[in-house]
Protein backbone atom coordinates (compact mmCIF):
# COMPACT_ATOMS: atom_id res chain seq x y z
CA UNK A 1 0.00 0.00 0.00
CA UNK A 2 1.14 3.47 -0.77
CA UNK A 3 0.14 6.33 1.41
CA UNK A 4 -0.33 9.93 0.47
CA UNK A 5 1.20 12.56 2.61
CA UNK A 6 -1.08 15.33 3.75
CA UNK A 7 0.02 18.78 4.71
CA UNK A 8 -0.55 19.66 8.33
CA UNK A 9 -3.57 21.91 8.79
CA UNK A 10 -3.22 25.20 10.59
CA UNK A 11 -5.24 25.61 13.73
CA UNK A 12 -8.54 27.46 13.20
CA UNK A 13 -8.50 31.11 14.17
CA UNK A 14 -11.07 32.24 16.66
CA UNK A 15 -14.04 34.01 15.05
CA UNK A 16 -14.04 36.77 17.59
CA UNK A 17 -10.55 37.96 16.72
CA UNK A 18 -7.62 38.37 19.02
CA UNK A 19 -8.38 39.22 22.57
CA UNK A 20 -7.59 42.79 23.51
CA UNK A 21 -8.07 42.30 27.18
CA UNK A 22 -10.99 44.74 27.21
CA UNK A 23 -14.41 43.84 28.46
CA UNK A 24 -17.44 44.63 26.21
CA UNK A 25 -18.62 47.29 28.63
CA UNK A 26 -15.41 49.24 28.32
CA UNK A 27 -15.57 49.00 24.52
CA UNK A 28 -19.05 50.52 24.57
CA UNK A 29 -18.00 53.36 26.85
CA UNK A 30 -15.16 54.19 24.48
CA UNK A 31 -17.78 55.71 22.15
CA UNK A 32 -19.18 58.07 24.79
CA UNK A 33 -18.45 61.09 22.61
CA UNK A 34 -20.80 59.82 19.91
CA UNK A 35 -23.52 59.05 22.44
CA UNK A 36 -23.10 62.53 23.88
CA UNK A 37 -23.49 64.06 20.42
CA UNK A 38 -26.74 62.11 19.88
CA UNK A 39 -28.11 62.72 23.36
CA UNK A 40 -29.95 66.01 22.58
CA UNK A 41 -32.22 64.22 20.13
CA UNK A 42 -33.10 61.47 22.60
CA UNK A 43 -33.64 63.95 25.43
CA UNK A 44 -35.96 66.09 23.31
CA UNK A 45 -37.78 63.00 22.06
CA UNK A 46 -38.23 61.73 25.61
CA UNK A 47 -39.61 65.07 26.83
CA UNK A 48 -41.75 66.07 23.85
CA UNK A 49 -42.51 62.68 22.29
CA UNK A 50 -42.30 59.68 24.59
CA UNK A 51 -43.64 61.31 27.76
CA UNK A 52 -46.74 62.87 26.08
CA UNK A 53 -47.46 59.56 24.39
CA UNK A 54 -47.32 57.57 27.62
CA UNK A 55 -49.23 60.29 29.46
CA UNK A 56 -52.00 60.15 26.84
CA UNK A 57 -52.32 56.39 27.23
CA UNK A 58 -52.64 56.71 31.01
CA UNK A 59 -55.03 59.66 30.72
CA UNK A 60 -57.34 57.68 28.42
CA UNK A 61 -58.28 55.52 31.42
CA UNK A 62 -58.98 58.50 33.67
CA UNK A 63 -61.41 61.38 34.04
CA UNK A 64 -59.87 64.82 34.29
CA UNK A 65 -61.05 68.35 33.58
CA UNK A 66 -57.64 69.95 33.90
CA UNK A 67 -58.13 71.26 37.47
CA UNK A 68 -59.62 68.64 39.77
CA UNK A 69 -57.77 65.47 40.78
CA UNK A 70 -57.74 62.67 38.24
CA UNK A 71 -60.10 59.74 38.71
CA UNK A 72 -59.42 56.28 37.34
CA UNK A 73 -62.43 55.12 35.29
CA UNK A 74 -61.11 52.02 33.55
CA UNK A 75 -62.45 51.60 30.02
CA UNK A 76 -65.42 53.93 30.53
CA UNK A 77 -64.00 56.49 28.09
CA UNK A 78 -63.64 53.88 25.37
CA UNK A 79 -67.10 52.47 26.11
CA UNK A 80 -68.64 55.92 25.76
CA UNK A 81 -66.59 56.51 22.62
CA UNK A 82 -68.05 53.43 20.94
CA UNK A 83 -71.57 54.51 21.88
CA UNK A 84 -71.10 58.16 20.87
CA UNK A 85 -72.87 58.87 17.52
CA UNK A 86 -70.86 62.07 17.04
CA UNK A 87 -67.65 60.05 17.01
CA UNK A 88 -68.94 57.73 14.30
CA UNK A 89 -70.18 60.73 12.31
CA UNK A 90 -66.76 62.38 12.57
CA UNK A 91 -65.11 59.12 11.55
CA UNK A 92 -67.37 58.86 8.51
CA UNK A 93 -66.65 62.48 7.55
CA UNK A 94 -62.92 61.91 7.93
CA UNK A 95 -62.91 58.85 5.67
CA UNK A 96 -65.10 60.56 3.05
CA UNK A 97 -62.88 63.65 3.00
CA UNK A 98 -59.83 61.41 2.81
CA UNK A 99 -61.03 59.72 -0.39
CA UNK A 100 -62.41 62.96 -1.88
CA UNK A 101 -59.07 64.71 -1.43
CA UNK A 102 -56.29 62.12 -1.47
CA UNK A 103 -57.27 60.19 -4.61
CA UNK A 104 -57.64 63.32 -6.83
CA UNK A 105 -54.49 64.84 -5.32
CA UNK A 106 -52.26 61.90 -6.18
CA UNK A 107 -53.83 61.38 -9.62
CA UNK A 108 -53.48 65.04 -10.64
CA UNK A 109 -49.95 65.20 -9.20
CA UNK A 110 -48.86 62.18 -11.24
CA UNK A 111 -50.26 63.65 -14.46
CA UNK A 112 -48.62 67.02 -13.79
CA UNK A 113 -45.29 65.33 -13.03
CA UNK A 114 -45.35 63.46 -16.34
CA UNK A 115 -46.21 66.65 -18.19
CA UNK A 116 -43.51 68.59 -16.35
CA UNK A 117 -40.98 65.85 -17.12
CA UNK A 118 -41.61 66.31 -20.85
CA UNK A 119 -41.52 70.11 -20.65
CA UNK A 120 -38.39 71.79 -21.98
CA UNK A 121 -38.77 75.47 -21.08
CA UNK A 122 -39.58 77.17 -17.76
CA UNK A 123 -39.28 73.95 -15.76
CA UNK A 124 -37.97 75.69 -12.64
CA UNK A 125 -40.76 78.26 -12.82
CA UNK A 126 -43.34 75.47 -12.82
CA UNK A 127 -41.68 73.79 -9.86
CA UNK A 128 -41.76 76.97 -7.79
CA UNK A 129 -45.38 77.62 -8.75
CA UNK A 130 -46.42 74.11 -7.78
CA UNK A 131 -44.70 74.30 -4.41
CA UNK A 132 -46.02 77.72 -3.34
CA UNK A 133 -49.37 76.38 -1.97
CA UNK A 134 -47.50 74.00 0.32
CA UNK A 135 -45.57 76.80 2.07
CA UNK A 136 -48.51 79.19 2.31
CA UNK A 137 -50.18 79.65 5.70
CA UNK A 138 -52.88 77.03 6.15
CA UNK A 139 -55.15 79.41 8.06
CA UNK A 140 -54.82 82.05 5.34
CA UNK A 141 -55.70 79.48 2.68
CA UNK A 142 -58.73 78.31 4.68
CA UNK A 143 -59.99 81.91 4.94
CA UNK A 144 -59.39 82.42 1.21
CA UNK A 145 -61.27 79.27 0.20
CA UNK A 146 -64.06 80.18 2.58
CA UNK A 147 -64.43 83.39 0.59
CA UNK A 148 -64.18 81.56 -2.73
CA UNK A 149 -67.09 79.27 -1.76
CA UNK A 150 -69.10 82.05 -0.13
CA UNK A 151 -72.79 82.06 -1.05
CA UNK A 152 -73.19 85.76 -1.90
CA UNK A 153 -69.76 86.95 -3.01
CA UNK A 154 -67.86 83.73 -3.78
CA UNK A 155 -65.98 83.23 -7.04
CA UNK A 156 -67.50 79.79 -7.53
CA UNK A 157 -71.08 81.11 -7.44
CA UNK A 158 -70.05 84.02 -9.67
CA UNK A 159 -68.81 81.51 -12.24
CA UNK A 160 -72.06 79.54 -11.93
CA UNK A 161 -74.11 82.70 -12.48
CA UNK A 162 -72.15 83.51 -15.63
CA UNK A 163 -72.99 80.04 -16.96
CA UNK A 164 -76.67 80.32 -16.06
CA UNK A 165 -76.43 77.68 -13.32
CA UNK A 166 -78.23 78.26 -10.00
CA UNK A 167 -76.06 79.34 -7.10
CA UNK A 168 -75.24 76.89 -4.35
CA UNK A 169 -74.91 77.40 -0.61
CA UNK A 170 -71.58 75.61 -0.49
CA UNK A 171 -70.85 76.14 3.20
CA UNK A 172 -74.47 75.66 4.23
CA UNK A 173 -75.11 72.12 3.00
CA UNK A 174 -73.35 68.86 3.89
CA UNK A 175 -71.87 67.90 0.53
CA UNK A 176 -71.00 71.51 -0.27
CA UNK A 177 -68.86 71.66 2.87
CA UNK A 178 -67.08 68.43 1.94
CA UNK A 179 -66.43 69.66 -1.61
CA UNK A 180 -65.03 72.98 -0.36
CA UNK A 181 -62.73 71.30 2.19
CA UNK A 182 -61.49 68.60 -0.22
CA UNK A 183 -60.88 71.21 -2.95
CA UNK A 184 -58.66 73.17 -0.61
CA UNK A 185 -56.71 70.05 0.39
CA UNK A 186 -56.20 69.11 -3.26
CA UNK A 187 -54.97 72.61 -4.11
CA UNK A 188 -52.57 72.58 -1.18
CA UNK A 189 -50.92 69.18 -1.72
CA UNK A 190 -50.92 68.67 -5.49
CA UNK A 191 -47.71 70.63 -5.98
CA UNK A 192 -45.85 68.86 -3.18
CA UNK A 193 -46.66 65.41 -4.56
CA UNK A 194 -45.93 66.58 -8.09
CA UNK A 195 -42.34 67.44 -7.16
CA UNK A 196 -41.90 64.08 -5.43
CA UNK A 197 -43.19 62.23 -8.49
CA UNK A 198 -40.96 64.37 -10.71
CA UNK A 199 -37.91 63.36 -8.70
CA UNK A 200 -38.91 59.72 -9.11
CA UNK A 201 -39.40 60.15 -12.86
CA UNK A 202 -35.95 61.64 -13.27
CA UNK A 203 -34.44 58.54 -11.63
CA UNK A 204 -35.88 56.20 -14.27
CA UNK A 205 -33.20 55.28 -16.86
CA UNK A 206 -33.88 56.86 -20.25
CA UNK A 207 -32.68 53.70 -21.96
CA UNK A 208 -35.92 51.98 -20.98
CA UNK A 209 -37.98 54.62 -22.76
CA UNK A 210 -35.74 54.44 -25.81
CA UNK A 211 -36.11 50.66 -25.93
CA UNK A 212 -39.88 50.95 -25.64
CA UNK A 213 -39.93 53.50 -28.45
CA UNK A 214 -37.91 51.16 -30.66
CA UNK A 215 -40.38 48.35 -29.92
CA UNK A 216 -43.23 50.62 -31.04
CA UNK A 217 -44.86 51.16 -27.64
CA UNK A 218 -47.13 54.20 -27.44
CA UNK A 219 -47.34 56.77 -24.68
CA UNK A 220 -50.08 54.90 -22.79
CA UNK A 221 -48.31 51.55 -22.98
CA UNK A 222 -45.03 53.16 -21.90
CA UNK A 223 -46.68 54.82 -18.93
CA UNK A 224 -48.30 51.64 -17.59
CA UNK A 225 -45.40 49.31 -18.45
CA UNK A 226 -42.40 51.45 -17.48
CA UNK A 227 -43.29 54.65 -15.66
CA UNK A 228 -45.86 53.38 -13.19
CA UNK A 229 -43.99 50.19 -12.16
CA UNK A 230 -40.76 52.13 -11.67
CA UNK A 231 -42.58 54.72 -9.58
CA UNK A 232 -44.21 52.17 -7.26
CA UNK A 233 -41.95 52.93 -4.24
CA UNK A 234 -42.52 56.66 -4.71
CA UNK A 235 -46.27 56.16 -5.05
CA UNK A 236 -46.26 54.07 -1.88
CA UNK A 237 -44.46 56.86 -0.03
CA UNK A 238 -46.94 59.52 -1.19
CA UNK A 239 -49.91 57.29 -0.37
CA UNK A 240 -48.65 56.65 3.17
CA UNK A 241 -47.83 60.31 3.80
CA UNK A 242 -51.16 61.43 2.33
CA UNK A 243 -52.98 58.87 4.48
CA UNK A 244 -51.33 60.12 7.66
CA UNK A 245 -52.07 63.73 6.78
CA UNK A 246 -55.56 63.16 5.38
CA UNK A 247 -56.82 61.35 8.45
CA UNK A 248 -55.64 64.26 10.63
CA UNK A 249 -57.56 66.99 8.80
CA UNK A 250 -58.31 69.79 11.24
CA UNK A 251 -57.47 73.37 10.24
CA UNK A 252 -59.49 73.40 7.02
CA UNK A 253 -62.91 72.57 8.54
CA UNK A 254 -62.17 74.41 11.78
CA UNK A 255 -61.53 77.72 10.00
CA UNK A 256 -64.10 77.31 7.20
CA UNK A 257 -67.14 76.06 9.16
CA UNK A 258 -66.17 76.47 12.84
CA UNK A 259 -65.83 74.12 15.78
CA UNK A 260 -69.34 72.70 15.31
CA UNK A 261 -68.48 71.23 11.92
CA UNK A 262 -71.05 73.26 10.00
CA UNK A 263 -74.49 72.16 8.86
CA UNK A 264 -75.28 68.67 10.12
CA UNK A 265 -71.73 68.48 11.49
CA UNK A 266 -70.69 67.43 7.98
CA UNK A 267 -67.30 69.07 8.45
CA UNK A 268 -66.66 67.46 11.83
CA UNK A 269 -63.50 65.38 11.47
CA UNK A 270 -62.03 63.10 14.13
CA UNK A 271 -59.29 65.59 15.02
CA UNK A 272 -61.81 68.44 15.23
CA UNK A 273 -63.94 66.22 17.47
CA UNK A 274 -60.86 65.62 19.64
CA UNK A 275 -60.18 69.37 19.79
CA UNK A 276 -63.75 70.10 20.87
CA UNK A 277 -63.70 67.43 23.58
CA UNK A 278 -60.35 68.61 24.99
CA UNK A 279 -60.35 72.39 24.72
CA UNK A 280 -64.05 73.27 24.64
CA UNK A 281 -65.60 70.58 26.86
CA UNK A 282 -62.48 70.20 29.08
CA UNK A 283 -62.88 66.43 29.08
CA UNK A 284 -59.24 65.46 28.72
CA UNK A 285 -59.70 61.79 29.52
CA UNK A 286 -62.26 61.36 26.76
CA UNK A 287 -60.06 63.42 24.42
CA UNK A 288 -57.14 61.08 25.14
CA UNK A 289 -59.32 58.11 24.18
CA UNK A 290 -60.19 59.90 20.92
CA UNK A 291 -56.48 60.55 20.29
CA UNK A 292 -55.70 56.85 20.69
CA UNK A 293 -58.52 56.00 18.27
CA UNK A 294 -57.00 58.43 15.72
CA UNK A 295 -53.64 56.73 16.13
CA UNK A 296 -55.17 53.30 15.56
CA UNK A 297 -57.10 54.61 12.54
CA UNK A 298 -53.96 56.02 10.94
CA UNK A 299 -52.07 52.82 11.70
CA UNK A 300 -54.84 50.70 10.15
CA UNK A 301 -55.08 52.70 6.93
CA UNK A 302 -51.29 52.84 6.58
CA UNK A 303 -51.03 49.06 7.01
CA UNK A 304 -53.77 48.52 4.41
CA UNK A 305 -52.05 50.77 1.88
CA UNK A 306 -48.70 49.13 2.53
CA UNK A 307 -50.18 45.65 2.10
CA UNK A 308 -51.98 46.55 -1.13
CA UNK A 309 -48.95 48.08 -2.81
CA UNK A 310 -46.59 45.39 -1.54
CA UNK A 311 -48.81 42.60 -2.88
CA UNK A 312 -49.12 44.31 -6.26
CA UNK A 313 -45.37 44.76 -6.42
CA UNK A 314 -44.72 41.09 -5.60
CA UNK A 315 -47.37 40.00 -8.10
CA UNK A 316 -45.56 41.74 -10.90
Amino acid sequence: MTGTATAPTAPAEPLTGPSTGRRPGRRVWSYWRFYLALSPFYLLFAVFGLYPMLSTIVLAFQRWDGLSPRQFTGIDNFRFLVEDPTFWLSLENTVVLFFMSTVPTLAIALVLAVMLQSAIRFTNVYRIAYFIPNVTSLVAMAIFFGSVFSTNFGLVNAALRSLGIPEQDWLGQPWGIKIAISTMIVWQWVGYNTLIYLAGLQAIPKEQYEAAKVDGAGATRTFFSITLPQLRPVVLFTVVISTIGGLQTFTEPQVMVGNSGGTGQSGMTVVLFFYRAAFLDNDYGYAAAIALSIFMLVLLFTAINWRIFRDRGEGK
